[in-house]
């Protein structure tokens, strides 16, 4: 059984998200030297506070929020690219997604280091 700040490595294959207490933990995929990237960031997205660890990880190895599409380096917990809408509204909100950005880059999310040991992803 995995520890709390721990997520077993085979829930986690690469582009995926899981939840360990109040992280979200996930992986970006292999680096250069082949090996899987484990990340793990504060849960909630600085723009409605949706679970991060509901949401996605693209093709650049950012987090994507599940509700509204906001964008976050991993590395520096970093909002990259605002959200994509308000509330339930899901499109173009260009004034208000510069705003929540700069927001992002100033309360970034909490990061912490996830490594592999043994059978499990844990959270140092």
């Amino acid at each position: 059984m995995p520890e709390p700040d721990a997520v077993p490595a085979a829930e986690l294959p690469p582009g995926t998200v899981r939840r360990a207490g109040d992280w979200a933990v996930g992986n970006r995929g292999p680096g250069p030297d082949g090996e899987d990237r484990y990340f793990a960031v504060s849960r909630r997205c600085r723009h409605q506070l949706a679970d991060l660890a509901e949401g996605s990880v693209d093709a650049d190895g950012c987090l994507v929020c599940p509700w509204h599409q906001a964008r976050y380096d991993v590395r520096t917990g970093e909002m990259v690219e605002g959200p994509r809408g308000f509330l339930g509204y899901h499109g173009p909100t260009p004034v208000y997604t510069q705003l929540v950005r700069v927001i992002g880059q100033l309360a970034r999310l909490r990061v912490r280091r996830a490594t592999r040991t043994g059978d499990d992803v844990v959270l140092e």
